[in-house]
């Protein structure tokens, strides 16, 4: 703000705030469009592997772990087994300790947790590249100005009249 007139800190604030919320919701959309990609990416082999592995068909699984990762993700934020939602009628055709094990509390943070860790890294390193980028391009934009250090004494009245309404004096 320093490098800006008195009279325009109001609207370089304003352009400030504006970039700052912009960037946050772009942020979001961004980190989510990465997560998406990275549980696109091994999702559905560790999905299709955990399932069958307890007794769901391979055609039930496969049609399961090529489903878009969204529901995983969420359901993964939001902390509950959407596998019962998944595999819907196919339980009955399962053994009961197979179903409890499916739709307890463990089966699916534990299968989830390889590809929604590797997702998590792909966001971060995404940010990390963003925020050295940004370093650079602040080291680059020069030394430290401050208003009216430089400029003649004339000027700086000038501009100061000029924002009170007051003409200025040639």
């Amino acid at each position: 703000m320093n490098s800006l007139p008195p009279w325009r800190r109001g609207v370089g604030s304003g352009m400030a705030s504006t970039c700052t919320f912009s960037a946050q919701v772009l942020s979001i959309g961004i980190f989510f469009s990465l997560m998406i990609v990275g549980l696109s990416s091994q999702l559905p082999a560790t999905l299709f592997h955990g399932l069958t592995a307890h007794g769901v068909s391979r055609q039930v699984a496969s049609r399961i772990a090529h489903l878009p990762p969204v529901s995983s993700l969420f359901a993964t934020f939001l902390g509950y087994n959407p596998v019962k939602q998944l595999l819907g009628r196919h339980l009955a055709s399962l053994p009961a300790a197979q179903v409890r094990i499916l739709t307890g509390h463990t089966f699916f943070p534990h299968l989830i947790t390889k590809p929604f860790s590797s997702a998590l890294s792909a966001a971060f390193l995404f940010a990390l590249i963003v925020c050295a980028l940004s370093a650079a391009a602040s080291l680059l934009r020069g030394g430290r100005y401050r208003w009216g250090e430089h400029e003649p004494a004339a000027e700086v009245a000038a501009g100061e009249a000029l924002a009170a309404g007051v003409p200025a004096l040639d």
